[in-house]
């Protein structure tokens, strides 16, 4: 390592010292996330009827190489059906301190229930509220829980603080995310 190779990285450090920062104010400022980012679990819905599109095959369960998924399946009433399918997930659940958000069960699942979101901001001091359910992930569910548990405990909305300016994945269909 010679003078010249110094003065190079001197020089690109002085460059930089000159512009802008890149810093944001979180959590006062949103952060700026790009569409490809996978966040926290989400379940989706059928668009047109509302049922869940998770028929309990446990793929995702097989696939998970931290073992942080757990799917128990049950019968559908064909009355009253919860899926499209001949059954469906009567519980759902992942352990988000074991989850590596490789994204293998979004790729394993054959209908596209399990897709990995914008969200990322799970972090708490309860690990029962580390175990997501499906009453947790599901499509219409905003924020995690102790987003969730802060707005209550206030009376505020969740406010995310992320924001996505092309807007979400198509696989993402029915959740809205701020711009």
């Amino acid at each position: 390592m010679g003078v010249l190779d110094i003065a190079k990285g001197m020089g690109v450090t002085l460059g930089k010292l000159f512009q802008k920062p890149v810093t944001v104010s979180y959590p006062e400022q949103r952060a700026t996330l790009q569409p490809r980012f996978r966040g926290r679990h989400v379940l989706t819905r059928h668009p047109g009827t509302g049922l869940e599109k998770c028929i309990g095959c446990s793929l995702c369960a097989a696939v998970c190489p931290a073992y942080a998924i757990y799917v128990e399946a049950a019968e559908n009433d064909p009355l009253n059906p919860t899926s499209p399918g001949e059954r469906y997930a009567k519980v759902y659940e992942i352990n988000m301190l074991r989850c590596i958000f490789c994204g293998l069960c979004e790729e394993a699942c054959p209908t596209g229930a399990v897709v990995l979101g914008n969200e990322f901001e799970m972090a708490d001091y309860r690990y029962r509220d580390f175990v997501y359910g499906k009453e947790d992930m599901l499509v219409s569910v905003e924020g995690s829980l102790p987003q969730r548990r802060e707005a209550a405990r206030t009376g505020k909305p969740v406010r995310l603080g992320f924001q996505v300016p092309q807007g979400p994945r198509p696989e993402l269909e029915g959740v809205e995310y701020p711009r």
